[in-house]
């Protein structure tokens, strides 16, 4: 199976704000990659654990406010310290935007990309 090794950002309705890959794949690739994870984040119920498997890895995700963070792990990684690297990168957004929203992500892709 394919290494996952990507994060992402989406919104409640499922629509793609940003995406980093840190392996190669193809367009095709990510394309079922995002649809698939996108359902499975969307459809669990809240009160579940933020961890999933998925194709052979851990996606770890969380929500603030209608955007959901998500990212890859492989098995071995630890889940709490990549909820937490999740819960820095949305600290640092926060103050560059003065508490962030997803209109700062939609308008200011390059920004939050870097």
């Amino acid at each position: 199976m394919t290494q996952l090794d990507f994060l992402f950002i989406i919104s409640r309705q499922g629509k793609l704000r940003l995406s980093k890959w840190y392996k190669t794949l193809s367009s095709k690739d990510k394309e079922s990659i995002i649809k698939e994870a996108t359902h499975l984040i969307l459809s669990r119920d809240s009160k579940k654990s933020n961890f999933v498997d998925f194709r052979g890895s851990t996606l770890v995700y969380r929500r603030y406010a209608g955007i959901f963070f998500v990212t890859a792990i492989s098995k071995d990684d630890n889940e709490l310290i990549t909820l937490e690297y999740i819960h820095r990168y949305v600290e640092i957004l926060d103050k560059y935007f003065n508490n962030v929203c997803e209109l700062d992500i939609i308008f200011n892709y390059q920004k939050v990309h870097a």
